[in-house]
């Protein structure tokens, strides 16, 4: 069995299903956590509809996917926020094929993709529930740092010098 990263267009039926998938896990334990349900379909529908993926596209993105024996298994993307700094976000397995791998292969993959868009840092945010996500940060050289967003949902912000 082997993994596979390889840059994906961000509208490909792939990455769309790959994208439903992170969204209804994070926003699932969101929603548990905080009020006890699972995400509102028609909620689900609506953020889906309004994150697209562009802002992961060539030249200032990249949305990777990688893929495990060639079945689509999670991805990460990676947009430009200035002339020095990359984002990492999307960062999803699937869930039977957590523990494989894949995980730090795919984030290698994304700062890879960073380094070639030409910046000297990458950072990210995560939430304080997402504790697994938060152990692979700090597990790849990532250092927990202020804000560098608003985003209603973060609660922990990452950062990592690129060689």
């Amino acid at each position: 069995m082997t993994w596979t990263v390889a840059p994906e267009p961000y509208d490909s039926p792939v990455a769309a299903a790959l994208w439903r998938a992170y969204y209804t896990e994070v926003s699932d334990r969101w929603y548990l956590l905080h009020e006890g349900r699972r995400t509102d379909p028609a909620e689900l529908e609506r953020e889906i509809a309004a994150h697209s993926g562009a802002d992961l596209a060539p030249p200032g993105g990249r949305l990777l996917v990688a893929r495990y024996d060639g079945e689509p298994a999670g991805s990460a993307g990676v947009r430009l926020l200035d002339r020095a700094t990359a984002e990492l976000t999307r960062v999803f397995l699937h869930e039977p094929m957590r523990g494989r791998g894949g995980a730090p292969l795919l984030v290698r993959a994304a700062e890879d993709a960073a380094r070639a868009l030409g910046v000297a840092r990458i950072v990210l945010d995560t939430r304080g529930d997402l504790v697994e996500a938060r152990g692979l940060y700090a597990r790849l050289g990532y250092t927990e740092t202020g804000p560098h967003n608003n985003d209603r949902y973060a609660e922990h912000w990452f950062s990592k010098r690129l060689a």
